[in-house]
């Protein structure tokens, strides 16, 4: 069920990097998008993966915190609102 989740977010966030290149001036790496699953630091450490395998000079380690991290703290809000409606 992890791996599922995992793959279904990493492949929502590339989608969703690729469509907001369709509507703005300037791009972004799709890959990005990716690291935006709030898996620390595993998706950051996948984009930087794939991204030396297609260019070895190719550095997005600390790139992909920034997204990397802001999914956790996206998480966390989201499982606060949460708690404060079911919770009464």
């Amino acid at each position: 069920l992890g791996v599922v989740a995992f793959a279904s977010a990493t492949a929502g966030g590339v989608l969703f990097a690729k469509l907001m290149n369709m509507f703005s001036k300037e791009k972004i790496n799709p890959m990005i998008g990716a690291a935006g699953v709030s898996a620390v630091p595993m998706s950051a450490r996948v984009v930087q993966r794939l991204a030396t395998q297609e260019d070895p000079e190719n550095h997005l380690l600390m790139h992909a915190m920034g997204p990397n991290v802001a999914g956790v703290i996206g998480t966390a809000v989201v499982a606060g609102v949460f708690l404060s409606i079911l919770g009464g």
